[in-house]
């Protein structure tokens, strides 16, 4: 044997005793921690055993939780376990349990709900799945024939805390859903006055969470969805994206929920001014709201006017695609800027923030597409109550087709701390398919192919050859005969979507004639945004700049 033969089957030795020719990276999320034990949400092939339970056990795992409902599990692992399990052919992925946050940067005429509530229709019969930091009490909340609270369950899912809402969030939230406005004489009444809340608590009393607590929360509201009737679940909460759509935990619980019957409405983000990465705040969609299939939705001004006509983007709404996937998002606009809603009894850390925003000492003004998501879940409660056949996908693309699509071409927004004026462009990347329209979403007569999947939102993709962004039929199991978007379907791109958000013709949303041009984000010399949205990597890294800042933002004024 020749001494190179001998060097080389050492080398190989040594990479197998050290775990090093064991290790499939595909498997392993880019922000696991490498230094030290940390809690993981493991994904399998197969749903949950003892043979797989043993695994985990004999490289040392603590147990946490299990999400059979998912085929996953959280457990406390140390680096070495974790990429010894990495080359198990049963498992799919391995992920940090990560830290979510809410989106809140610091009404309802204006989308159709007065309307809408004269006709019959406030949502009654019909549950609400609030995930967030949870409702306090409120008489906004009470039915008023029977004096009843319409929160009809309340559950916590951070250890050692109650359900009520004391850092403030979940309650104005709820409130834009559901609230009735009692306490104002309806002034600052929410959309669905009538439907029921299940309070679901997933946030700490810092507003933070994690993957595990959400999901628990969702897990709950998919096995109680029938005996409090939850068709609608709302999630004004997210971070940032690391990984696929197919691999996300966050993005696999939601995909269960919408498939259990459950429209699944998700805040876009607050990143839409972040230009860390040359995009100018495009590519900054969070997770779970790059799901396909849920609804997302970004943030409106309404300009204090019970008009839609004057209503502009909010500067701070994030914009598709998303990263990673490139799913063309957000779905949808709603008001989300200087949004009154009831705070609740009790003490909330936001209302300590903020004493200059409390309003009648029983409401409190806040901004965000925190405060957009809700609308749109009221919403898909009234369309429910008045046919309640309908499917998730059938409710989402009723509320895209009705969408109003009348937008000025560009907007400004002026930061009222640092004078930074932000331009805002009204393409499909920022608007989606429009603004929310509740009295036309509800009258929407078109029919809707009744399956799984067919309104998922679409894929963008980059040609080299033409400098252009198309969108595509990317999913075989989405796109089809049957599909919603389907070219030849009542739901065209052009009704779907409006001939405003495409910047380069019919066909191309994005191409070398558009505002930004070849020399800026999308083109070819545009270096920067360019790798960053269309590149192999995602837009956000270890350092994302998710967290407590999206909370304190001053927002448009």
């Amino acid at each position: 044997m020749t001494k190179s033969r001998i060097t080389r089957i050492i080398i190989l030795a040594l990479a197998a005793s050290s775990g090093l020719w064991a290790k499939d990276v595909t498997k392993l999320a880019p922000d696991l921690n490498t230094t030290a034990s940390s809690d993981v949400i493991v994904q399998f092939k197969t749903d949950l055993n003892d043979n797989q339970r043993n695994l985990l056990q004999s490289v040392g795992g603590v147990r946490i939780t299990e999400f059979a409902f998912i085929r996953s599990a959280v457990y406390t692992l140390s680096p070495s376990a974790v990429e010894t399990l990495s080359d198990d052919p049963d498992i799919v992925y391995i992920s940090p349990d990560r830290t979510v946050s809410t989106f809140l940067q610091y009404s309802g005429p204006a989308v159709g709900a007065p309307a809408v509530r004269s006709a019959g229709y406030t949502g009654a019969g019909v549950g609400i799945a609030i995930v967030d930091s949870g409702i306090s009490p409120s008489q906004d909340f009470q039915n008023p024939a029977t004096g009843r609270s319409r929160i009809t369950l309340s559950l916590g899912f951070i250890p050692n805390v109650g359900t009520a809402d004391d850092y403030g969030h979940g309650t104005p939230v709820a409130a834009v859903a559901a609230g009735n406005g009692a306490l104002s004489g309806g002034l600052y009444a929410g959309v669905a006055t009538g439907a029921n809340l299940i309070n679901l608590r997933a946030l700490a009393p810092d507003g933070s969470g994690s993957d595990s607590t959400v999901i628990r929360a969702i897990d709950k509201a998919i096995q109680i969805r029938a005996k409090y009737n939850i068709r609608v679940m709302n999630l004004s909460l997210g971070r940032a994206v690391f990984e696929s759509y197919q691999l996300d935990p966050l993005c696999q619980a939601v995909e269960r929920a919408w498939k259990s019957g459950i429209v699944v409405v998700v805040a876009a983000g607050n990143e839409g001014r972040n230009d860390s990465a040359g995009t100018s705040g495009y590519g900054t969609i969070a997770s779970p709201a790059n799901d396909p299939l849920v609804i997302t939705v970004g943030a409106m001004r309404d300009m204090q006017t019970v008009v839609r006509g004057d209503d502009l983007i909010a500067s701070y709404s994030s914009k598709g695609p998303s990263p990673v996937d490139h799913i063309v998002k957000p779905d949808l606009v709603a008001p989300g800027n200087l949004i009154t809603s009831a705070m609740g009894n009790g003490v909330h850390v936001l209302a300590g923030r903020y004493p200059e925003n409390i309003v009648q000492n029983t409401y409190i003004t806040l901004s965000g597409t925190s405060l957009a998501a809700p609308f749109v879940s009221g919403a898909a409660a009234m369309m429910i109550q008045k046919t309640p056949s309908l499917s998730p996908d059938q409710v989402k693309a009723k509320l895209m087709r009705s969408a109003s699509k009348e937008f000025p071409s560009y907007s400004t927004a002026t930061d009222p701390v640092t004078g930074t004026v932000y331009t805002s462009q009204y393409d499909i990347f920022t608007v989606g398919a429009g603004y929310l329209d509740i009295l036309s979403a509800i009258n929407e007569t078109n029919n809707v192919p009744k399956v799984f999947g067919a309104a998922a939102s679409p894929t963008a993709v980059y040609d080299p050859a033409t400098n252009s962004v198309y969108i595509v039929n990317g999913l075989s199991a989405v796109w089809g005969s049957s599909a919603v978007w389907g070219s030849s379907a009542v739901w065209g791109s052009s009704a779907v979507w409006g001939s405003n958000v495409w910047l380069s013709g019919s066909s191309a949303v994005w191409g070398s004639s558009a505002v930004w041009g070849s020399s800026a984000v999308w083109g070819s010399t545009g270096t920067n945004g360019f790798s960053a949205v269309w590149g192999s990597s995602a837009v956000w890294g270890s350092s994302a700049v998710w967290g407590a800042g999206t909370v304190t933002g001053s927002g448009d004024r």
